[in-house]
């Protein structure tokens, strides 16, 4: 136990550095856009690659990319209805941030210190249905209740899809250890090398975006989204350990995913369709607080 509050200290220490050079000004908000290319297109697609590159694969595995997709249709579906009196653009922004979790940079740092590769084994392969339900599902709901006539462009979706490079890379790497094939050592050892400096940078970025300057007015608004959010988390999370025949570590790990923060993508896509960034971002950040004491408290309390 004493080493799960280490590493939510550590994080919370890092968190903030990258609160305070941002407040600072040493660092600006806008460095986060480098920052996170650097991450989701290099230091995770390495951590990705050292992980499965020897992993075993087990049913259970296979189970959570099913999961993760029929949870995220499911609470997209949700949030649809639970919206459906609001304004159509309201809605659209609203639902569009039920289904998917910010996995890549909240998760992954977080896990690979409580359970090191068993926990990123376990995140990453829920990642790959949540990445459909990120690029897929919460793209669509988004980009239909934008404006009041619109068609849907599956080949941009697809497009979108395509060019996730860690989603390519779980790919990948999935199909090669299944089929007993081996990335050569240099790719895995090089990997391993620059996969050490994920940890620290998703930390750093998380500091560098969070912000508490919430906007006035939107308050019954933020407390519907997250009460359907965290209550539909935690409600299917105890179901699933209560009732799944597998190892409490398994469930532990399942309840913490069911919880975790808004998908970042989220914040892309306002941009794109027009809707209210600055409300995006309020969300994103209240998640972030939330599903870190929530996580806390599993980890501390239940587990």
């Amino acid at each position: 136990m004493e080493s799960f509050n280490n590493q939510f200290l550590y994080s919370v220490l890092i968190i903030a550095l990258g609160y305070i050079l941002k407040r600072s000004n040493i660092l600006k908000e806008s460095d986060g856009e480098g920052l996170a290319r650097i991450i989701f297109n290099i230091t995770l697609p390495t951590l990705i690659i050292v992980t499965f590159n020897e992993i075993q694969f087990e049913s259970s595995l296979f189970i959570l990319i099913l999961i993760a997709i029929i949870y995220g249709l499911f609470s997209g579906l949700l949030g649809i209805l639970v919206f459906k009196n609001e304004s159509r653009k309201t809605k659209g922004m609203l639902a569009m941030m039920v289904p998917g979790f910010n996995i890549g940079l909240f998760a992954f740092p977080l896990v690979e210190g409580i359970w090191g590769h068993e926990g990123i084994e376990f995140f990453g392969m829920f990642d790959i249905g949540n990445s459909f339900i990120v690029f897929g599902l919460s793209y669509l709901i988004g980009s239909f209740y934008s404006e009041d006539k619109v068609t849907f462009n599956f080949k941009r979706i697809l497009g979108k899809v395509s060019k996730s490079i860690p989603l390519i890379t779980y790919i990948i790497v999935c199909f090669l250890n299944s089929v007993g094939l081996k990335l050569p050592e240099i790719v895995v050892d090089v990997s391993g090398i620059v996969s050490v400096a994920n940890m620290p940078l998703s930390l750093l970025l998380l500091g560098i975006y969070l912000n508490f300057s919430f906007e006035k007015g939107y308050g019954k608004l933020i407390a519907k989204l997250l009460t359907v959010k965290y209550v539909t988390g935690l409600g299917i999370g105890i179901l699933l350990f209560v009732f799944l025949p597998f190892e409490a570590t398994f469930k532990y790990m399942l309840l913490i995913a069911l919880i975790l923060p808004i998908s970042a993508s989220v914040l892309p896509y306002s941009v794109e369709f027009g809707y209210n960034r600055r409300f995006v971002g309020t969300v994103s950040n209240l998640t972030i607080i939330i599903s870190f004491g929530l996580i806390w408290l599993i980890t501390n309390i239940i587990m």
